[in-house]
């Protein structure tokens, strides 16, 4: 398939790249990741990766990358929706009650904020992705908030990308919370504000690509950030699908950045 171009676009300073759907898929790399990291590094490009995945740390998401692609990955340019909602918060909101997993829960520790599984103690609730999940961690996400904690979101992405059928995302938790406490909560990851500011602060100058396989997600974090949107469609969005919002290049593969940007 030849890639569809919105409007012509401008050579990139930086690349900000989307991991599930885009660098990889159930865990392996997507074909030609590898090589079109290695031309981004060889061109001198700034590389950021911004991913709504909150169940890893920035450490453990560059050594995972470093292992499957064979690629260098500095954890410095690595930003989590783990982190992006723990930028959000203040003493205020300590202690709090997480429905995640490790990377949730360590981006709290660096920060200095700690946890209760206690939801009569809890003046904030953080939702992320959580495999575990079950009645009693939504009954007591429910009773904190309906207690007058804060809830936030690590992101509200119905589904993530799998090789089959989509899998379960940590919106698809976020809405029983929701539902069960009757708030809605400040969500940080893509395509929202804290996400678009913590990817700021680490871009070069020049036009930044941001490159991704969900609209409602990477596509409208390029469109809040005032960036350039590159749809893959590797992931979530198929050939065909209708796109909403639009971006402003769709191509097949994040295997088909080399020959744009050299």
């Amino acid at each position: 398939m030849s890639s569809r171009v919105v409007a012509s676009p401008p050579p990139p300073g930086n690349v900000v790249l989307d991991v599930d759907g885009c660098l990889t898929i159930d865990g392996s790399a997507v074909p030609g990741a590898s090589d079109a990291l290695r031309e981004i590094q060889r061109l001198g490009l700034r590389c950021i990766i911004a991913t709504n995945n909150s169940t890893r740390t920035a450490v453990d998401v560059a050594h995972r990358l470093s292992g499957l692609l064979g690629v260098d990955l500095d954890p410095e340019s690595i930003v989590t929706s783990s982190m992006a909602v723990v930028s959000l918060l203040d003493p205020t909101h300590d202690p709090v009650l997480v429905i995640g997993e490790d990377g949730i829960r360590m981006a709290l520790s660096d920060a200095g904020i700690t946890t209760t599984e206690d939801p009569d103690v809890a003046r904030s609730v953080v939702v992320g992705l959580d495999r575990g999940f079950d009645y009693d961690a939504l009954r007591r996400a429910a009773r904190a908030v309906a207690s007058g904690a804060a809830l936030f979101a690590t992101n509200d992405d119905a589904t993530f990308p799998s090789a089959g059928p989509d899998m379960p995302g940590a919106g698809s938790i976020l809405a029983a919370v929701e539902a069960a406490s009757g708030r809605k909560a400040i969500v940080a990851g893509k395509p929202y504000a804290p996400m678009v500011r913590c990817v700021s602060g680490l871009l070069a100058r020049g036009t930044t690509w941001v490159v991704g396989d969900r609209p409602e997600t990477d596509v409208a974090f390029a469109r809040a950030g005032g960036w350039y949107a590159v749809l893959v469609l590797t992931g979530v969005t198929s050939e065909g699908a209708a796109v909403t919002p639009s971006p402003d290049l769709i191509i097949p593969s994040v295997a088909d950045l080399p020959r744009l940007i050299s």
